[in-house]
């Protein structure tokens, strides 16, 4: 997949900037001020400000508020709802050395913990940098990191998306236009980016190909966004 700049858009004023800039953007967004000073006498939630990015994929990346009671289960929820879920596959944050389970089974002689015990603010704190891997046979791993911590009296007490990338520009193989579908079987060489046209005569077939999106786990498995 070819690497290209990445730019991503705030949420709130519905700019576009560079993935380097978005975060001190985040910080003096007016639009944002405007929508979390909303209800001033409401009590103060305290939140993290997460960043999440495709490892080996920095070109996916989101940056995410929540407050710090948000639990492990309910992040690992949002990141498969958001860029991963295709077939229930088990999954597990990597924390200090510590594993975090989507599903504990004792009887397997793991060491594993499980993510619904565990809240963000037992766990991680600013400046903390983690990892995350969904489907344990054709990953999808993810790198996050605590970008700074506040509160908020804004009515959303769930994840919130403050900014995500733009969808980067991937070219068929064949002739450089935009890449509409995904050999899962080529994209593990790089090489089954195709449009409608060279879509329809690959050599893999139809049954092989799955729609281009906006995740890190595009042509992978059966993830069809």
């Amino acid at each position: 997949m070819a690497r290209t700049i990445s730019k991503g858009k705030c949420a709130f004023c519905g700019q576009v900037f560079a993935k380097a800039a978005i975060g001190r953007h985040l910080a003096g967004c007016a639009a944002r001020q405007a929508a979390e000073s909303a209800n001033p006498t409401a009590p103060a939630t305290p939140r993290l400000h997460l960043v999440v990015e495709g490892r080996g994929m920095p070109m996916y990346w989101m940056h995410l508020a929540m407050p710090t009671t948000t639990t492990l289960t309910a992040l690992d929820h949002f990141l498969r709802d958001q860029w991963l879920e295709c077939c229930g596959h088990l999954s597990a944050f990597r924390i200090n050395g510590a594993s975090y389970a989507s599903s504990v089974d004792r009887s397997w002689g793991m060491d594993d913990r499980a993510m619904g015990r565990a809240k963000l603010a037992d766990v991680i704190g600013e400046g903390a940098k983690f990892g995350y891997e969904y489907d344990f046979g054709s990953t999808t791993e993810l790198t996050l990191r605590v970008l700074g911590a506040d509160s908020s009296a804004a009515k959303n007490r769930t994840i919130q998306i403050l900014a995500q990338n733009e969808p980067p520009a991937l070219a068929c193989v064949e002739c450089g236009r935009p890449a509409t579908e995904v050999c899962a079987e080529c994209v593990y060489e790089d090489t089954g980016w195709l449009c409608d046209e060279h879509a329809e005569t690959h050599a893999c077939g139809e049954e092989m190909l799955l729609p281009v999106v906006n995740s890190p786990r595009v042509g992978i498995c059966a993830y069809a966004g």
